[in-house]
């Protein structure tokens, strides 16, 4: 019996030997700098590894942010008809209702976004603005739900 090795292509560096003896050589500016690729909103100190998102996980994210917008929208409908029966005027609740679903959908992008990429998008330049259209909805489907 023969086995097959399927590790054709794969090879183990050869090992470094130090010589313990011997002084380390002192740095130079020579010495070429380590490779990194700076990105456009990326947070200083990280490899450009951690902050490029790949196409699968953008994918996940769109797929999940889908599934919560249709729930949102249920949603939207089920508090209207809730302020409705509250006697609020059918305009002032259905507006009511896109406030909040503008609300939760501002939210639910922030936290896909943290959860896709917490490197890239975990900064002010994304969140400030999500966080300020989640606070004016809300702060509007308040107002908007008043009889």
């Amino acid at each position: 019996m023969q086995e097959k090795k399927d590790n054709a292509g794969f090879a183990l560096p050869a090992p470094v030997e130090t010589n313990p003896a011997a002084p380390a050589a002192p740095a130079t500016d020579t010495a070429a700098p380590a490779a990194t690729t700076a990105v456009e909103g990326q947070m200083p100190g990280l490899p450009a590894e951690a902050v490029n998102t790949g196409s699968r996980d953008t994918m996940i994210g769109g797929a999940v942010l889908l599934v919560l917008f249709i729930a949102f929208f249920f949603a939207k409908n089920a508090y209207a008809n809730g302020l409705v029966g509250k006697r609020v005027p059918p305009a002032k609740a259905n507006a009511a209702g896109w406030w909040m679903f503008i609300f939760m959908a501002s939210l639910a992008t922030a936290v896909v976004l943290a959860v896709v990429n917490s490197a890239k998008f975990v900064a002010p330049m994304f969140l400030g603005p999500l966080g300020a259209v989640a606070l004016v909805a809300l702060v509007l489907m308040i107002l908007s739900g008043r009889k």
